[in-house]
């Protein structure tokens, strides 16, 4: 994560990007997100995929960039910021995790094995019965590049318990599984609704990067999910400088 507004000099070019993200080369990551100021909101979230493109709404790196705005002083427990999709609210729960706004979701679509829906990413969600034993990278990246999703998509494999949702994630841009993913793990809450019945309400979705909370609102005769929330830990690992 970059403050755009005490780098000015960055330059935001794809080998940039890339290189900063290369794990070998540079510092490593799934993505870069740079906090800038904004004309409207509190602030504006730039998000760039590993590979340096810019990438769709990223959900965890929404609450990440308000736990940073935060420690930035830009703003204090509560903030309407800007991102890729538009408007986005944000705010510290009193446990301390991040909770952030998601679009409204007014459809879907079932296809062979799952079901596919768009939460500010596109996302397929598969349903296995386990996680563990899903071969997520290659599964993933056959599913990602299918012709039936021209621009791409990422994909989420999807194991239902009595009282949680598992997910692993095989992210577009990154083009690798992901520890987790705010988008995919809201459109696996979603679908697993869909597809159970259940979950409605606070459903409790746990990545191999740990555990988040997803609520939202269904509309059953629109078949539209709206007020959808993502909320889970967003903690500063270090921070440093680099030289380009």
């Amino acid at each position: 994560m970059i403050d755009g507004r005490k780098n000015p000099e960055f330059v935001r070019s794809v080998e940039n990007i890339a290189f900063l993200c290369n794990r070998h080369l540079g510092i490593g990551a799934d993505g870069l997100i740079i906090l800038d100021d904004s004309d409207s909101y509190d602030f504006r979230m730039e998000y760039y995929n590993s590979d340096g493109k810019a990438g769709s709404m990223c959900g965890n790196g929404g609450r990440c960039t308000m736990a940073f705005a935060i420690a930035s002083g830009v703003v204090a427990e509560k903030a309407v910021f800007q991102a890729s999709d538009g408007k986005h609210e944000a705010m510290v729960l009193p446990t301390g995790d991040i909770r952030i706004s998601l679009h409204d979701v007014p459809e879907f679509l079932h296809v062979e094995g799952g079901i596919f829906l768009n939460t500010g990413s596109p996302h397929l969600v598969i349903f296995v019965e386990s996680t563990e034993k899903t071969d997520v990278e290659k599964e993933g990246r056959k599913l990602r590049h299918s012709s039936s999703f021209p621009d791409g998509c990422n994909v989420n494999f999807v194991e239902i318990r009595p009282d949680h949702i598992r997910v692993r994630t095989f992210e577009r841009g990154v083009e690798s599984e992901t520890l987790s993913c705010g988008t995919g793990v809201t459109a696996a809450a979603i679908a697993s609704f869909i597809h159970t019945g259940s979950f409605k309400n606070g459903a409790e979705v746990r990545t191999p990067g740990g555990k988040l909370k997803v609520e939202f609102d269904y509309t059953q005769n629109q078949k539209c999910f709206s007020n959808i929330f993502l909320s889970g830990p967003a903690t500063n690992v270090f921070q440093g400088s680099i030289e380009l």
